[in-house]
């Protein structure tokens, strides 16, 4: 190209041009993409040497790529020049376009610059045109879709030297060298773009590879867990339905996990705790409750929720791990049931009484409307059977309708026997000739008349009636909903039922009872209400004549 005339270029010069385009749009990385621009400085615009330097993250440019000279090219590529050193170079000098050249009369003062660079001295240029071996000619290169120093982006600088034909270069070999850069910028960015996007890939496959062994782990730990665990959906019209669950928890309920897929935990849950399972299930933690099983039982478990949380959608799963607390949960109702029960006849014991008459008494009657309870009608502890059923201790109202209220417990009317007002009625039994018995057969044939006499007290109250052992052979009855009428009535069956002949160490033996009934009212403690029983019982036993205390 040198050797033309510049409105004159040859069809073979611009294939070649052509072709170094396409070379440099074509390279396999960004390191051929920058020598391959090098290269197309010598080959397709005819000078000596060319230098991409590259501007760094850090602003700084670094020379990136070398052609035309092996020894000039090892001392260096690699090395950086500062961005003020730089700034200055392209500042100053004659402006041809975007392209900046510096005369030999004027570049001396960039000799001590640390930009790398390769240029000699020589003797004074022979005619006005002449190439100047410490001539400097820059050809900036900015980014792609905006050409022009004031509005681009620098991204890197060709530095070119020597032309073949010694001349500087005309208009044509200017805009040719300016139109390079400009292509080259192109080239540079989408080899940059392109090696951006390989790093993209390469991570994410390494980030998908992770993920895969995350998620295989995963499925191993929650497969093979040797507890049960479920994935359960949240929000939406599906909230709560099961979603997968795995192998143990599937042999802990003995249903298939494609049965389980039908279900949420709130049908399985025991409908006495589907409260504490909603509670639960919202705010994630822990909570010990029943499961029922395929064969209608239930198994006491302990539920540890966690909320698997989208970023942008909020909660999303809820994985629940799921561990088998039977053994531990009979042992516990176990021990509470034998605190709050006679070790002999297994009726609840003088505490149990207490707790439970506590619980329907309030400890004044309440005051324009303002109700108040005891703290024992509200935090006594539920206690349940080894069978999964709970005695709750609050008082009914409170029990069943959710509300925090009382219901006041009051006597029935003493003036009218029949008005038709119904109390809690506390039924106070002592047995008549009870120590004779222990006195004459001995304390196991005293054992064995209790054991009998608490289970025919049991077997003639109504379920939700409480028979106690009060202490030695004393027990007590509490029946709500009775009238004066009916609590006679009752005392009068359970004594007939006591008299019946028992047997105890291989003979027949009989004992007598002695009632006394007193009601229950708001603003009695229980042991008041269990003095007036027994001072009514010992009045009935003093008023029968002895030989009628016991059947023999």
């Amino acid at each position: 190209m040198e050797t033309e005339s510049e409105p004159y270029v040859r069809l073979a010069t611009l294939r070649q041009l052509h072709q170094v385009m396409a070379d440099m749009n074509t390279a396999r990385s960004l390191a051929d993409t920058l020598q391959t621009v090098a290269d197309g400085v010598v080959t397709g615009l005819g000078y000596e040497l060319a230098c991409v330097n590259l501007v760094r993250p850090d602003g700084d440019l670094v020379v990136a790529a070398f052609a035309g000279n092996p020894a000039a090219e090892a001392l260096i590529t690699g090395r950086v020049g500062s961005r003020d050193s730089w700034e200055r170079r392209l500042s100053m000098g004659r402006h041809w376009g975007d392209l900046v050249f510096i005369p030999h009369t004027e570049g001396w003062i960039l000799d001590d610059d640390d930009v790398p660079q390769w240029y000699t001295d020589g003797p004074a240029p022979r005619f006005e045109d002449e190439w100047h071996p410490s001539d400097r000619l820059f050809a900036p290169m900015y980014t792609p879709g905006v050409q022009g120093g004031a509005c681009g982006e620098l991204i890197g600088v060709l530095s070119v030297d020597r032309p073949r034909n010694g001349r500087l270069p005309g208009a044509w070999g200017r805009e040719a060298l300016q139109m390079y850069a400009f292509q080259a910028a192109i080239a540079i960015s989408n080899a940059r773009l392109r090696a951006n996007m390989q790093r993209a890939l390469v991570r994410l496959e390494r980030d998908q590879q992770a993920l895969r062994a995350s998620e295989e782990s995963f499925r191993q730990a929650f497969e093979y867990a040797p507890s049960g665990m479920a994935i359960a959906e949240m929000g939406g019209d599906q909230h709560g339905r099961i979603l997968r669950t795995n192998d143990a928890l599937c042999r802990l309920l003995g249903r298939p996990a494609s049965a389980m897929r039908r279900y949420s935990f709130s049908d399985l849950v025991h409908p006495e705790d589907i409260g504490t399972l909603l509670r639960t299930s919202a705010e994630g933690g822990r909570a010990e409750l029943r499961l029922g099983r395929r064969d209608g039982t239930y198994v006491w478990v302990s539920l540890r929720n966690s909320v698997v949380a989208d970023a942008a959608d909020g909660p999303r799963f809820l994985l629940t791990h799921v561990e088998d607390i039977e053994d531990r949960k009979r042992r516990e109702l176990q021990l509470a049931h034998r605190a709050s029960h006679d070790s002999l006849t297994g009726l609840p014991n003088s505490a149990e009484l207490r707790a439970r008459l506590a619980a329907r008494l309030c400890k004044r009657p309440a005051h324009a409307g303002a109700l108040e309870s005891t703290d024992a009608a509200y935090g006594h502890p539920a206690v349940y059977d080894a069978n999964g059923h709970g005695f709750d201790f609050r008082p009914a109202a409170a029990a069943f309708d959710g509300y925090d209220h009382h219901v006041h417990t009051v006597a029935p009317d003493e003036s009218e026997r029949d008005d038709g007002s119904k109390g809690l009625a506390v039924l106070f039994c002592d047995l008549d000739g009870f120590k004779s018995i222990n006195d004459r057969f001995g304390h196991n044939a005293g054992d064995a008349v209790l054991i009998e006499v608490a289970r025919r007290l049991t077997r003639q109250v109504r379920d939700g009636d409480t028979v106690a052992r009060l202490g030695g052979d004393e027990f007590v009855i509490l029946a709500d909903g009775l009238g004066r009428a009916d609590a006679e009535d009752l005392a009068v069956r359970l004594r007939n039922e006591i008299i019946q002949p028992i047997r105890a160490e291989g003979r027949a033996v009989r004992v007598g009872a002695s009632f006394g009934i007193g009601w229950a009212h708001c603003g009695m403690t229980a042991d008041e209400v269990l003095k007036s029983a027994d001072e009514r019982m010992y009045v009935e036993k003093r008023s029968r004549p002895k030989q009628h205390r016991r059947a023999g």
